[in-house]
């Protein structure tokens, strides 16, 4: 089965302005993940609304493709720029999550082989709604994700919760295309979370667990804890 990296960089981000080109240690953020997709040996596709992010990594050989700038999300974006491509699997993975794994990408891969979609998860460390939580069935499928902390522990019998959500999410291709084609969901659009709307149209998600780390950029503060990180790592 054929399997394609798609990395959407949206420029004109609401939250940080030009986010792709922010340099963290010397680098643009997006130069970070398509070098550290590029260990992972999978083929990257690199999709933005712009020429500039693309022009600081068209040295690394990597598929680009420019998307319109008004597409609802993320995945509208790697769907629009992924469609002509002969692949079985689709991988969305973040412009702004710098941390890629092979390992985590293969077990993604390897979940398709028995769902529709895959994404990944780890332990909470620290609440904020920009971490997004989620609670799972008893065969590791999602069965709701929040901004808010999710359960609640009237009781304290478990040590499992809670949980972290990492937005990568592995797609069938034709799954892609039917979610994209589906309206916005009620419970999407409350928790500001696409990924209800697969849930509410009894699409699951197979959830896979992962030690390693990960932290997406979405605020200034988040900036200080990937330079951290990468100073431990490179």
């Amino acid at each position: 089965m054929k399997t394609l990296i798609v990395v959407p960089a949206r420029l004109k981000s609401t939250r940080l302005k030009h986010k792709p080109l922010i340099e963290v240690c010397g680098k643009p953020i997006v130069r970070w993940v398509v070098e550290n997709l590029k260990k992972t040996g999978f083929d990257i596709l690199l999709t933005s609304d712009s020429e500039e992010v693309y022009s600081v990594v068209k040295d690394l050989h990597i598929d680009f493709v420019k998307t319109k700038e008004d597409l609802a999300s993320g995945s509208d974006r790697v769907y629009e720029a992924s469609k002509d491509f002969n692949v079985d699997f689709i991988i969305n993975h973040q412009g702004d999550e710098i941390f890629s794994y092979k390992e985590d990408i293969e077990n993604l891969v390897k979940s398709l082989q028995n769902s529709y979609v895959a994404s990944l998860y780890t332990k909470l460390e620290k609440d904020s709604p920009a971490n997004v939580k989620l609670v799972l069935d008893k065969d590791s499928n999602a069965l709701y994700f929040s901004r808010s902390l999710i359960p609640y522990k009237r009781n304290d019998i478990s040590s499992i919760y809670p949980l972290k959500h990492i937005g990568i999410y592995a797609f069938r291709k034709n799954i892609l295309e039917t979610f994209v084609k589906l309206p916005q969901s009620t419970l999407e659009q409350i928790e500001g979370l696409e990924q209800l709307r697969l849930l509410e149209n009894s699409i699951p998600i197979k959830m896979v667990y992962t030690k390693n780390f990960y932290h997406g950029i979405d605020v200034e503060e988040d900036i200080n804890i990937v330079k951290e990180m990468l100073c431990k790592t490179t």
